[in-house]
């Protein structure tokens, strides 16, 4: 059965999304998207990577409240400096945050926290994932944003998926 179900909550979701993008309703379609469904992760199950296993679940909730937190934040910080950039400099510069991370489901997550946090783009990841490259918008201190990055995205990671 896992061999033709190996992620069933993706199939339904496949199936689901399948009827509500295609119009009209019908047994085509149910059948097409029942094909999709079971097919496509069936088909793509060997390029999955191995499923993390998820040390602290309330150091999850606390990450995300945290990158809620910090996605409004940036946002409201990006627009006050955009509105009074004749008055200061914006001091936007390439950085690299030397990492301590090695699960490669920590280093995605880190990395798709990183483009969704305003301000921070994720550019680059070592071959040997020892260190990110970023842009960051306004980051006045190098130093100090690489210490922010590290106690705020890094280490509940790490808390999370090495710990």
């Amino acid at each position: 059965m896992r061999r033709w179900l190996p992620a069933p909550l993706l199939s339904a979701a496949l199936i689901v999304m399948w009827l509500v993008l295609n119009r009209p309703f019908g047994l085509g379609q149910l059948l097409l998207a029942l094909l999709f469904g079971v097919g496509a992760p069936a088909l793509l199950a060997p390029l999955r990577p191995a499923r993390p296993r998820i040390r602290r679940p309330w150091t999850v909730l606390r990450l995300i409240l945290t990158v809620g937190h910090d996605v409004i934040a940036s946002s409201l910080d990006v627009f006050w400096t955009l509105l009074r950039n004749h008055r200061s400099p914006v001091n936007s510069r390439f950085v690299v945050i030397p990492l301590e991370l090695r699960d490669p489901s920590a280093l995605a997550s880190l990395t798709m926290i990183t483009t969704v946090v305003p301000g921070t783009v994720w550019c680059e990841l070592a071959r040997d994932s020892s260190a990110m490259l970023l842009h960051v918008w306004n980051a006045p201190d190098e130093a100090e944003f690489v210490a922010f990055f590290k106690r705020r995205y890094e280490q509940p990671l790490k808390e999370i998926f090495e710990s």
